[in-house]
């Protein structure tokens, strides 16, 4: 079927080579004559006003991958009729969504280079990192969706899973709304769903999950679409915050600060990207293979008085225990120089053989480390405060 666009730019001669007749040709181009001057009738025929939609997704990471395969899946199930075509848009480095769209021959644009020949209905933005022109949203009838895992307007920003670990929310979920130009995460939310995190969640884990459950929301949304977009709802400007990106300077546990929940909050949201770390005779040391709180009981008179920082190894469970704040810690290894175990550590650097040979009072304690670059300490609430500049 010949699309109007085509036979614009096609001269008779050509259409007569294609085997139509001239009565034929003369009556395409009268057709073509009264579509050009009823501009709404050209517009209904361009954009759809149902499914099956021409999606242009934009994508980065695993979160991201989760929502553009359930798109793919879609628009080769003919059974389905949400996708007519897919195209996408990802970064110029590797990443899994631009690794997916070669391996599976999806039409690819490299960021910022984006080819908008083809009509499109619908986009949708999943973990991009970089903000999209008002230019582009416009190019999209139906706007550009964003799935985003968290109930916004809290933890607006790049990195809500992290953040939502490392404060210690009971509930999170999953937003699907209509992305708006110049600021990130405050568009009018289409769809909602609440997660209840499980105990001792990892960031990892939930992001995984989330993944999941926003890829099926996805899906629902853009069946139904005008509905939802007809009942679209503002964000609310109570409970907005704030969730920047991670980084190492986040890992460096202040022990005169940090309490045992923090300290596991803090590994089970960073820990598996960023180890966590400590100064030890003036040096950086990694802290590995964190087991958690340890609930111990001391008798001697040394543990007794421990200082927070101060380091003991346990023989029996091949940990060394850290006191915080409010009791005690434990890791089975440390990277310094190299990886060692909780007893290797303990073996080259705190026995008593090796302290009577250089003798320090700081040896058996760990020192915190405070970069003014970022404010540590569970009790500063710079991140929980509302932030609506993003």
């Amino acid at each position: 079927m010949w699309s109007l666009n085509y036979l614009k730019f096609i001269d008779r001669g050509r259409l007569l080579s294609q085997g139509l007749c001239s009565n034929c040709i003369t009556r395409i181009r009268r057709g073509l004559i009264l579509l050009s001057r009823n501009k709404s009738y050209v517009t209904q025929i361009q954009s759809a006003s149902k499914p099956p939609w021409r999606v242009l997704f934009f994508g980065s990471d695993d979160f991201a991958l989760e929502s553009l395969k359930q798109l793919h899946v879609s628009r080769d199930d003919t059974k389905a009729e949400i996708i007519d075509s897919l195209e996408v848009v990802t970064l110029s480095r590797d990443t899994p969504v631009r690794k997916y769209a070669e391996q599976h021959r999806l039409p690819l644009h490299r960021w910022p280079d984006v080819d908008f020949s083809a009509q499109f209905d619908v986009g949708v933005v999943v973990s991009f990192g970089c903000l999209i022109k008002e230019n582009i949203i416009n190019k999209m009838p139906h706007g550009i969706l964003n799935v985003h895992p968290s109930l916004l307007p809290r933890w607006r920003g790049p990195a809500p899973v992290f953040h939502t670990i490392l404060h210690g929310d009971s509930v999170t979920g999953v937003t699907i709304m209509q992305i708006r130009p110049k600021r990130f995460d405050v568009g009018p939310i289409l769809q909602q769903e609440l997660y209840e995190i499980p105990k001792n969640c990892t960031a990892d884990e939930l992001g995984a999950t989330l993944a999941v459950v926003g890829s099926r929301m996805l899906m629902d949304t853009l069946k139904h679409l005008p509905e939802r977009i007809t009942n679209r709802k503002e964000q609310p400007k109570e409970g907005a915050s704030f969730a920047p990106k991670i980084s190492s300077r986040m890992a460096w546990i202040i022990w005169e600060e940090h309490s045992c929940d923090y300290i596991d909050r803090l590994f089970r949201a960073i820990g598996s990207r960023i180890p966590l770390k400590t100064m030890w005779m003036g040096n950086p040391i990694k802290l590995l293979d964190f087991v958690g709180k340890c609930n111990v009981l001391f008798t001697a008179a040394p543990y007794l008085s421990a200082v927070p920082g101060s380091v003991h190894y346990q023989k029996e469970s091949n940990i060394l225990l850290v006191r915080c704040k409010d009791g005690w810690v434990g890791f089975k290894a440390v990277k310094f120089k190299k990886r060692l175990s909780a007893a290797d550590f303990f073996n080259g650097y705190l026995h008593q053989s090796v302290l009577k040979k250089s003798p320090s009072s700081n040896a058996c304690q760990f020192q915190s480390y405070k970069d003014t670059r970022f404010p540590g300490g569970q009790d500063n609430n710079m991140l929980l405060q509302n932030n609506t500049s993003l």
